[in-house]
């Protein structure tokens, strides 16, 4: 059986091994490397695929806001290193989407917008239409 003295110098021992351990698995002499991709070979008779820089949306061609960041640098940085973005989604723009839809001509100061109903609409809302021009439901 250990004593209490011999039980503590055990222990600070251990923490004396793992820290060296650590340190000597932490510590490298090797050059750095200069970049996070790791080189994959290319069967023979084949060219490497270059990354395809799509556009903002499939329906709309450059950014819409003046702070926004484009499509292909929006997914820069360490947490899309190893995100493949070709295969992520890229959804239609609802600016270009609203632009598409019709006018419609309504008879008096309300119109009513149901959402398109389903789960991918909106509550019904009453649009007031006492000022001229087009109003959006949204």
């Amino acid at each position: 059986m250990l004593s209490r003295s011999s039980c503590s110098l055990l222990a600070q021992s251990k923490n004396i091994i793992f820290k060296t351990l650590s340190r000597a698995a932490s510590t490298s002499t090797s050059a750095p490397l200069t970049s996070n991709h790791i080189a994959t070979p290319t069967p023979a008779g084949s060219t490497p695929s270059t990354p395809v820089i799509g556009t903002q949306a499939p329906n709309y061609p450059s950014t819409w806001s003046a702070n926004q960041r484009t499509r292909p640098t929006s997914g820069s940085g360490p947490r899309f290193e190893q995100t493949a973005m070709e295969l992520q989604p890229n959804p239609l723009s609802a600016m270009a989407m609203i632009v598409e839809e019709p006018i419609r001509l309504v008879e008096g100061r309300k119109a009513v917008c149901d959402g398109g109903g389903g789960p991918l609409g909106h509550p019904k809302i009453y649009i007031n239409l006492d000022r001229p021009g087009p109003r959006p439901c949204g």
